[in-house]
């Protein structure tokens, strides 16, 4: 789920009030004083060139404007000011180069002001290496010097040396401003040390409480933000909730937040508080695009046309990004049909769009019209971004089209100078793993010129539990449990395929490392939208006031598919337990409380649509298809995987998933 919040444009740092007009220029700034005489002329003063420079660069004559520098004696900082902003804007380098040669000469390489916009510009310019010079160069540097670097750092993704400058800073005396925090926050979620950075996160969380900044919604915000972004969701919620003043922004960040970190109900239920407690706050596309993720993880069809209509309602249609996320809410509620009709209708369309096309027929199984439209996208001038093959090769994998996804992966560098990244080994280790090609996999993870990671070996694993691939599991189970030593349901896939390949003892000795590291299996949870309403189940759901009669049709139907040959597929039950009971515990799943319950409950013309945050299991596939046929309906089911659409007794996957 993509649905964060639009990073926002960091803003300068507030200039200090003698800076903030012209007028109050000091006629001889104090860094310059015994370097040069004072600027001070008389703006009659024909040979004054200072009010010609600046009006070029106000016109965006930057080359001229360079030139009659050379001819001025005594430049004024509001000449240089603008100079350097018309650097930024024209993105000239060398002019900024130049610019600040002719800076230092004229004396004003001690002027904190003109440092700080120095700083920005070269950040602008990608030139990270000047700003640092610049910053080490100025002695006396004001707060304003400080947050420039801290700002510009950031975003060269440079966050551990901002925490260690912020550091050094505070053990020299300098106060932080509300700039500082937003920039060191921001700092804490750029770079790959989650961990610590987190723990300075929460060290910058106190910073802001001492010193009273607490009451700063922008401040505040980031700090929501920044938990976000780490999956931190309870301390983002606390946060927001002992916020004194919120405003739209806050709110979008919080539903973010929810969306973002796997709480979709949660994100639906505070956008309708928002709308029913802030008559005031109008929801805006950042809002929108978080909303309609969180109609797609739960495949509530219903809500997403009403936030469709919503949208249309408030004139927000015209917005890419939102279009392109109603294309993929339609497609994840099950209605590919009316995503292409939505991206069909859109007067522009961009790369986002094209891959959120794509995606959506990759994750339905269509993996060659997925093809098609990647190639329809590149003959119409768009140059595929490293999320289009993402996409492309993951409709590969879930249609088995192994040829054609090798084909692709070799034309990235080939035919369009994009390297892969972990993301796009991971889906060729998963296509060729689901294909049995366990062979040609390892060559692909060994031969990696990046480290594999989690994904790479968890895609692995993944592909080892559909073909019971003992060797290779252990080989990628080993390097995930020291990779994400928390992470449980790596243990659970390989205690999976220890069952199927019945080593008990093996099995017991995952269970036993499971416990002792003191993590839980994740429960399955699916999910039904019934007018309008959207219900959850899981396998020990005793709550729903409808529970008895849903065991009772799916013990119904149990005995009548056993009459017809079915045998209950038990494997997934990792306990020690005789047949019986194992088929009661598999007849519990909560895809199949979920099945029965949209039986129940929905009219027979109407698609039941289901979604579950695991795989679907092996028993849960094989009784959706014996239920589509006998109660002659459609069954749509989307697991963490892909989507699977029973009809008449057989499932759009092809039983391949």
């Amino acid at each position: 789920m993509w649905a964060f919040q639009t990073p926002q444009t960091i803003p300068n740092p507030q200039l200090p009030k003698p800076f903030q007009n012209p007028t109050h220029i000091s006629p001889k700034p104090r860094c310059c004083l015994t370097l040069r005489p004072s600027t001070t002329r008389n703006p009659s003063d024909c040979n004054n060139k200072n009010p010609l420079i600046q009006s070029l660069c106000k016109q965006g004559n930057l080359n001229q404007a360079i030139q009659v520098l050379s001819q001025e004696p005594n430049p004024t900082q509001q000449t240089y000011e603008l100079l350097i902003l018309s650097c930024s804007r024209q993105k000239s380098l060398s002019h900024g180069v130049n610019l600040h040669h002719h800076l230092i000469d004229d004396g004003f390489d001690q002027d904190p002001f003109l440092a700080t916009k120095l700083i920005n510009m070269y950040s602008e310019l990608d030139s990270i290496d000047n700003a640092r010079k610049v910053f080490d160069k100025t002695r006396e540097r004001t707060i304003y010097v400080w947050n420039a670097l801290f700002r510009a750092l950031t975003l060269a993704g440079h966050g551990r040396e901002v925490l260690d400058l912020y550091r050094r800073m505070n053990r020299i005396g300098v106060p932080s401003d509300k700039f500082t925090y937003t920039y060191v926050l921001k700092a804490s979620v750029v770079s790959e040390a989650f961990v610590s950075l987190l723990l300075n996160g929460r060290e910058i969380h106190g910073h802001i409480l001492r010193h009273g900044f607490e009451g700063h919604v922008h401040i505040m915000t980031t700090l929501l933000d920044m938990y976000a972004r780490f999956g931190c969701v309870s301390y983002a919620s606390r946060v927001f909730e002992q916020m004194p003043v919120k405003n739209l922004v806050s709110w979008s960040a919080m539903i973010a937040c929810y969306s973002k970190n796997g709480k979709p109900f949660e994100a639906l239920e505070l956008f309708r508080k928002m709308m029913l407690e802030n008559q005031d706050l109008s929801p805006n596309s950042v809002t929108m695009v978080s909303v309609l993720q969180a109609c797609a993880a739960l495949a509530a069809l219903e809500q997403g046309k009403l936030m469709h209509g919503y949208i249309l309602r408030r004139g927000l249609d015209s917005i890419l990004p939102v279009v392109s996320a109603i294309v993929t809410m339609y497609a994840r509620c099950g209605n590919l049909e009316l995503g292409h009709w939505v991206f069909e209708r859109m007067e522009k369309r961009d790369v986002v769009s094209w891959n959120s096309l794509i995606s959506s027929y990759g994750i339905h199984g269509f993996g060659r019209k997925a093809i098609q439209i990647f190639t329809e996208m590149i003959e119409q001038g768009l140059s595929p971004s490293p999320i289009s093959f993402v996409s492309v090769l993951g409709a590969c994998s879930h249609a088995g089209l192994v040829e054609e996804g090798k084909v692709l992966f070799e034309s990235m560098v080939r035919e369009h100078k994009i390297f892969p990244s972990v993301e796009h080994y991971a889906c060729m280790v998963d296509l060729l793993g689901r294909a049995n090609r366990f062979d040609e996999a390892a060559k692909i993870i060994d031969d990696m010129r990046i480290e594999p990671g989690p994904k790479v070996w968890g895609s692995l694993l993944g592909s080892c539990r559909i073909h019971c691939n003992v060797e290779l599991a252990e080989r990628a189970s080993s390097r995930l449990f020291e990779l994400e030593p928390t992470n449980a349901g790596n243990y659970v896939l390989l205690a999976d395929i220890y069952a199927e390949a019945k080593m008990w003892n093996e099995v017991q000795r995952v269970k036993m490392l499971l416990e002792a590291r003191g993590l839980q299996k994740i429960p399955g949870r699916s999910c039904i939208e019934i007018k309008r309403k959207i219900y959850s189940f899981t396998s020990v759901d005793e709550f729903n006031p409808q529970i008895e009669q849903l065991h009772a049709l799916l013990l119904k139907i149990s005995k009548e598919m056993k009459e017809k040959g079915y045998v209950p597929d038990t494997k997934v039950v990792l306990y020690d337990l005789d047949a019986e009971e194992k088929e009661r515990i598999v007849l519990g799943h909560s895809e199949k409380l979920a099945v029965a319950f949209g039986l129940i409950n929905s009219k027979k013309s109407e698609t039941i649509r289901i979604t579950k945050n695991l795989r679907l299991c092996e028993d849960c596939h094989s009784v959706t298809k014996f239920i589509s046929k006998l109660a002659n309906r459609e069954i749509l089911v989307r697991d963490v995987n892909r989507f699977h659409l029973f009809r008449d007794g057989v499932c759009s996957c092809g039983d391949y998933w």
